[in-house]
């Protein structure tokens, strides 16, 4: 699942919707003193990418933090929390939520030094949808018309079946009308439509993009953000650099920034202390007892929250996890309280909702199957037939998820005498590797930060059947349905209200097991003087002064 973009308010929409031209960082509008700032170079830390760095094809954090520095889109969310505004737009202009006119700024450049144009939107998001390319984003194009022209699905899953070739490879509901402008036709009014569009998927591709393939490419991406690509060295380093022809609000101060993929966190933690790092996103729970980690760092830690929850999720596809009494059990017998207290040290609030509450339209407590209620859980388990064998639950060993995990395990074994045990997998991306292979043997450790404000973010990637992020493959047509009919709502009052009533549906079949809501520790060095964390608790390349 991917980590990326978030802000705390949504965008409201009127007879007209026109999202304000502005930046995300804290400079001038015109830049601020970037161009006199001295040159330098920092150290982050980073994870190995699963994919080829390809905006509609990433949906995880290794590749997606990288992504979020390389590209611009048409509009950004503030570092602040205050609702989305114009970044690449000029304008988005609708009269019905249904038709959207997007008009691009003139003069922005790919780093190949070609032009931003509005065909390179066009081309992008047909390249995407087009289920032949394969790409793991496809799925947020659905709002547009003759989406289902040019993606079509597997009729039997994981059966000797396959997709049927699309028709045509491009949607009627996308229309180059000029270099700088094009229109947007949705298959019903879609409320929170303009609000996704700083996500990832939505980015522009270069003309050379299509003359080669997606994984060369995604090799050596060509993006149109403040920084450019240099190098990449797997499991080492991705090395960025300025690029000295941006000219939106967000431009470097600095000049180099070495991505370092590592695969222990407490390695990392060490070369933060030792000053062979500039900026550690997630502080290892081994420092977080005794707030050793405000000790070690000082002024140089930071505390925030962001819109992001660790789930426990279940391969659908494993015939062991289709009940869902039994699922629901698994989830009742975990205590949250405990993991957040004895394990995080208070960092982290034990989940109690399906969407993050930081989330606008997200409530609180809606998640049933989230409660503590060992008794509860043994009799459903009993319903349910019981479990044979061994319950393994996977994470990736590379980041700070073995204590809670087993912890995890642990409580599923004692609470309902299950042969439970947590497995680390080497590292984030050889996981991802057998979640989007369908090869997982039992459950995972899955986590959500929402991609754009609001609650459908939570739902549709998630739980729909066939969602960008729906790794488990969990399929209900009732809530196919429901969620259709909340997407195509009015207004953002009516969608929320309907995305409250599918997240009921989903809290009776329980798909995954939320655990705890994110709280984040990061610390920098002493090199740097100035910083800002994008709204997801990314570091704001834009904002380091040295």
């Amino acid at each position: 699942m991917r980590v990326s973009k978030r802000a705390s308010s949504a965008v409201a929409l009127g007879a007209a919707f026109a999202l304000v031209a502005s930046g995300c960082s804290s400079s001038d509008s015109d830049g601020g003193d970037a161009g006199a700032s001295k040159d330098g170079a920092i150290t982050i830390h980073g994870v190995q990418p699963e994919n080829p760095l390809v905006p509609s094809n990433t949906t995880e954090t290794g590749g997606g933090k990288v992504i979020d520095w390389l590209w611009t889109g048409l509009i950004e969310y503030p570092n602040d929390g205050s609702a989305p505004r114009n970044a690449l737009a000029e304008s988005i202009d609708t009269t019905d939520s249904k038709v959207f006119t997007i008009k691009i700024k003139k003069n922005t450049k790919f780093h190949d030094g070609t032009e931003v144009k509005a065909k390179n939107f066009v081309d992008a998001w047909n390249w995407a949808a087009y289920s032949p390319n394969g790409a793991q984003n496809g799925s947020f194009f659905a709002d547009i018309q003759g989406y289902s022209d040019v993606h079509t699905e597997d009729p039997d899953a994981e059966g000797p079946k396959k997709a049927p070739t699309p028709t045509v490879k491009e949607m009627s509901g996308l229309k180059v009308i000029d270099d700088w402008t094009f229109e947007v036709t949705l298959g019903a009014p879609t409320a929170v439509f303009p609000t996704k569009l700083g996500y990832s998927a939505f980015m522009p591709l270069p003309d050379v993009f299509f003359t080669q393939s997606a994984e060369e490419f995604g090799k050596k991406p060509i993006a149109n953000g403040p920084v450019k690509f240099v190098s990449w060295e797997d499991d080492v380093q991705i090395k960025l650099t300025r690029f000295d022809d941006y000219n939106l609000r967000d431009k470097m101060k600095i000049k180099d920034v070495t991505v370092k993929l590592y695969q222990d966190e407490n390695a990392s933690y060490n070369d933060l202390l030792a000053g062979n790092l500039d900026f550690m996103e997630t502080i290892p729970t081994s420092a977080l007892a005794g707030d050793k980690w405000k000790q070690d760092l000082g002024e140089r830690a930071i505390s925030t929250t962001t819109p992001s929850t660790a789930f426990i999720a279940f391969p659908f596809y494993d015939k062991r996890f289709q009940n869902p009494k039994l699922r629901r059990a698994v989830s009742l017998s975990i205590n949250r309280q405990e993991i957040s207290e004895k394990i995080f040290f208070g960092t982290r609030k034990p989940a109690d909702s399906w969407a993050n509450p930081l989330t606008p339209g997200a409530k609180s407590g809606n998640c049933t199957a989230c409660q503590f209620n060992p008794d509860e859980a043994k009799k459903l388990l009993q319903e349910a037939g019981g479990f044979t064998g061994e319950m393994v639950l996977f994470y990736n060993a590379d980041s700070s998820h073995k204590d809670w995990m087993e912890a995890v395990a642990q409580q599923i074994k004692t609470n309902l005498n299950i042969n439970a045990r947590a497995e680390g997998i080497p590292t984030f991306a050889v996981l991802r590797k057998s979640i989007n292979e369908r090869k997982m043997t039992g459950l995972y450790r899955a986590a959500w930060q929402q991609d754009y404000p609001d609650i459908e973010n939570w739902v549709n990637p998630l739980y729909v059947t066939g969602g960008s992020s729906n790794d488990g493959l969990y399929s209900n047509k009732q809530v196919d349905e429901l969620a259709k009919q909340a997407s195509g709502a009015p207004s953002l009052a009516a969608s929320h209200e309907q995305f409250a009533k599918v997240l009921e549906l989903v809290d009776q079949d329980v798909p995954t097991i939320p655990i705890y809501f994110y709280g984040q520790q990061s610390g920098h060095s002493e090199k740097i003087k100035k910083l800002e964390l994008t709204n997801v608790g990314e570091l704001d390349l834009s904002s380091v002064e040295l």
